[in-house]
């Protein structure tokens, strides 16, 4: 039997800055909690504070002491002359205590303090000392469980990326304070012999990547001239359910923060002549680190290129709007927010009649489904086909029965309105893509 693994605890820190009002801290907060759930961490509390700005210290010194109260640490950042440190440890000792004798011992302690904000090298290493354990940040949350994830190779070479670009400049000396040479006369410290053997390891890996991402770009041309599809919106609201649903592939449905990283493609079932095809989507979440954006912005041209994006929130949350503009930013930064979409408000089976009506008034073009209702799956399959006959034209179409092969690429590639038969040839009446159409006029002999 293998030993149980040690369980980790955490404490939330949130700062409130001028720039974020008392509903974002919470909005933001929740959010890194379910970060941190889909990592297996248990959030044991959590400490905000009003500052003008998140300085060296990240904490003033009575919420670090706080702090340091539910990890066992002594809530200073060692700095300065000795005497001065010293002096500085005995006035902790002192205020440790009096938060100890008005709210005694916690229950347990934690081993790990998340801050909800994008912190440098400096201002973790400086919270940790105080606080005596592990200190990582929301981007270094959304890496582990970017990392963790990750299927497809693309998927892994991407978030490989994005974390090795996170670490580098996090990287520390195990030399001391000199920093031991790497070699007599080298003239490289172990530290930066790391941080270029890290920089070597991003160009090998950006190489691979790129080769990929060429054969993903062939594929996505090959899929040019089709009608597709893009499921966009938050992470967990609902996209990969609707994926499943709606082209009965066996795609990862989870109850968790990114639980889909790798795009999809699979053909819209029951099929409809042309043929749609549904992708999805990595999700998204505020203040998605800029390096994983950029990571899979290849991943995203799917979106970019759908001909019909749908929009896919969780009505029932909440932040839903806020997680509309988190969705709308991201598309803007890839180009993709100027395509037809259509808003889908899901899960609305969670929300009462009361709710609904508010969301019928505030977006009146909205479709209101949930997953769960067969009947909202099959009006959903009716809305997309439905929507694709903009894209298609009239045809008149003539296969002299000397061509007779091309009678399988007219019903493949068009809706046969009308078929008869007459002296020269099959006459055809069809609805179909312009693509298609020019495509067929080719093949004519």
């Amino acid at each position: 039997m293998s030993p149980k693994k040690p369980s980790i605890n955490a404490v939330l820190v949130g700062v409130q800055t001028q720039e974020t009002s008392d509903l974002d801290l919470d909005s933001s907060l929740a959010e890194l909690g379910r970060l941190a759930k889909t990592l297996g961490v248990n959030v044991i509390s959590q400490i905000t504070q009003k500052r003008d700005r998140i300085d060296a210290a990240v904490l003033g010194q009575g919420k670090r002491f706080e702090l340091a109260r539910l990890t066992g640490g002594n809530g200073v950042i060692p700095r300065g002359p000795l005497a001065q440190r010293q002096k500085i440890e005995e006035n902790a000792e002192l205020a440790m205590a009096d938060l100890l004798a008005e709210f005694g011992e916690p229950e347990q302690l934690a081993n790990l303090v998340i801050v909800d904000a994008e912190l440098t090298p400096a201002q973790i290493r400086n919270l940790s000392q105080a606080v005596g354990v592990e200190v990582t940040d929301r981007t270094g949350i959304i890496v582990d469980i970017f990392h963790r994830h990750a299927s497809t190779r693309e998927a892994r070479l991407q978030v490989e990326i994005a974390r090795l670009k996170y670490l580098a400049p996090r990287m520390r000396a195990s030399g001391g304070p000199t920093e031991r040479q790497a070699g007599k006369g080298a003239g490289e410290s172990n530290l930066e012999l790391d941080r270029r053997k890290v920089r070597d390891r991003i160009a090998e890996l950006n190489k691979e990547l790129a080769v990929i991402e060429g054969e993903a770009s062939v594929r996505r041309s090959r899929r040019k001239d089709t009608l597709r599809v893009a499921l966009v919106g938050y992470t967990n609201a609902g996209k990969s359910s609707w994926m499943r649903l709606l082209t009965t592939s066996s795609v990862l449905v989870e109850d968790k923060l990114f639980a889909t990283l790798d795009t999809t493609v699979r053909a819209l079932f029951p099929k409809v002549t042309p043929q749609i095809l549904i992708s999805d989507t990595v999700g998204f979440i505020q203040r998605l680190p800029h390096d994983l954006v950029a990571s899979f912005r290849s991943t995203l041209e799917e979106a970019k290129e759908a001909s019909l994006l749908l929009h896919v929130v969780d009505a029932s949350d909440a932040n839903f709007e806020l997680q509309l503009a988190v969705t709308r930013e991201v598309l803007g930064e890839i180009g993709a927010l100027e395509g037809h979409s259509m808003l889908v408000l899901n899960k609305i089976d969670r929300c009462d009649t009361e709710r609904r009506q508010m969301l019928r008034e505030r977006y009146p073009d909205a479709i209101q489904i949930s997953a769960n209702e067969p009947d909202d799956v099959q009006r959903l399959h009716g809305i997309i086909a439905q929507d694709f006959e903009r894209l298609l034209d009239d045809l008149t179409f003539v296969v002299p029965y000397s061509q007779s092969a091309l009678i399988g690429e007219v019903h493949k590639r068009a809706r046969v309105v009308s078929e008869t038969f007459e002296d020269d040839g099959v006459h055809y009446e069809l609805k179909i893509a312009t693509t298609d159409a020019e495509r067929l006029q080719r093949m004519l002999k």
